[in-house]
């Protein structure tokens, strides 16, 4: 993950400032040093939470460079809002990955991606050693559900990999997909029925 310039948020970062900040420092009084424009204690947040953000968008968009973008839109986000936090209210890493989760999912829309669920479950690759049809092992049913959910018709492919690999609500996905909501709440039952279906099958086998 490329870290955050300076220059990208428009300001000269004085570096010594930045080393010689209280490693003690909470996130509250980070965050105060932030809405006085303090630059060194901003490059300290994101020391401490890129990574954590980073991995959010990532799971969301399942692109590195989108999650960097992501990621990078979130701590202008920080930069700019800081005064919007109210420490009271809960914890900052929360406060950030609720701004890193909305960032991502309007990224997503703008994107108008349709990740498949493949993308979710692994590669191909991952998936060439197919155990004997009659194995009764969990990494066999595994690799059955993994072909179960390959096989449900696209638009249902699409909510349970934004539901269950994606982490997104319902709503988000009626957002995401440009669908009502009843219809993500059909398609999604209609999906899990058919993969349970085919898990009880293999259960049985």
């Amino acid at each position: 993950m490329r870290c955050i310039s300076g220059a990208s948020l428009g300001y000269n970062i004085d570096a010594l400032e930045y080393f010689f900040l209280p490693i003690q420092a909470s996130d509250s009084e980070l965050v105060q040093r932030v809405v006085n424009s303090d630059e060194g204690a901003f490059l300290a947040l994101y020391d401490r939470f890129a990574s954590r953000v980073y991995g959010l968008t990532l799971r969301i968009l399942g692109d590195s460079m989108l999650a960097e973008e992501a990621t990078q839109d979130t701590f202008l986000k920080l930069w700019s809002r800081a005064r919007q936090f109210i420490p009271g209210h809960g914890e900052l890493a929360s406060w950030l990955l609720t701004i890193a989760h909305r960032t991502a999912l309007d990224r997503l829309r703008l994107e108008k991606r349709r990740l498949p669920a493949s993308n979710a479950l692994g590669s191909e690759e991952e998936w060439t050693t197919i155990p004997d049809e009659t194995s009764t092992s969990a990494d066999a049913r595994w690799r059955s559900l993994y072909f179960a959910v390959q096989a449900l018709p696209m638009e249902q492919r699409q909510v349970i990999d934004l539901a269950y690999y994606k982490g997104l609500s319902q709503s988000e996905i009626s957002e995401v997909l440009g669908w009502p909501l009843g219809t993500v709440k059909t398609r999604l039952r209609a999906a899990m029925q058919a993969l349970r279906r085919q898990w009880l099958d293999e259960t049985v086998k």
